[in-house]
């Protein structure tokens, strides 16, 4: 049973540090890129997957403590460490996350106005949004917006 733990509590050590180098490259190379005013907790928080996360660490945590063979272990990890740090480059960051927030061709409406442009960041509380009439980045209050 201590075994298993140690592969666990491995496991998840390996996967936050590669997380934590993946919303790093993403933080650097599009959140502040686009000049969108987000704290790295806050973007590590509402943007984990916790399902792909506990996988991920009974899978490496597994290949670390129970696979005998080391040559497969050190590839594993260094595969998943180059993967992690990938996002630091910048055009693998930015691709990254627009993948991950970006919708093109969206409206929104409020009481007053009809937005159309693209989706760059949609937050707790604000959307960061692309208005193809203005031409510029605006930021609209989830509160304010008509569903």
């Amino acid at each position: 049973m201590s075994k298993f733990i140690t592969a666990l509590l491995v496991g998840m050590l390996i996967t936050f540090i590669v997380d934590f180098f993946i919303f790093l490259g993403i933080k650097l190379n599009y959140i502040d890129f686009y000049e969108i005013n987000l704290y790295y907790n806050i973007l590590f928080a509402d943007n984990q997957c916790f399902i792909i996360y506990f996988l991920s660490s009974f899978l490496l945590g597994y290949i670390v403590i129970y696979v005998q063979n080391k040559k497969l272990t050190l590839i594993t990890l260094a595969l998943v460490s180059i993967i992690g740090l990938s996002t630091l480059i910048e055009s693998v960051g930015q691709n990254v996350a627009k993948m991950m927030f970006m919708k093109k061709d969206i409206t929104y409406k409020d009481s007053k106005h009809t937005f159309h442009g693209d989706l760059y960041y949609d937050g707790r509380t604000t959307i960061h949004f692309y208005d193809n009439e203005l031409q510029k980045m605006i930021i609209l209050q989830k509160k304010d917006l008509i569903k």
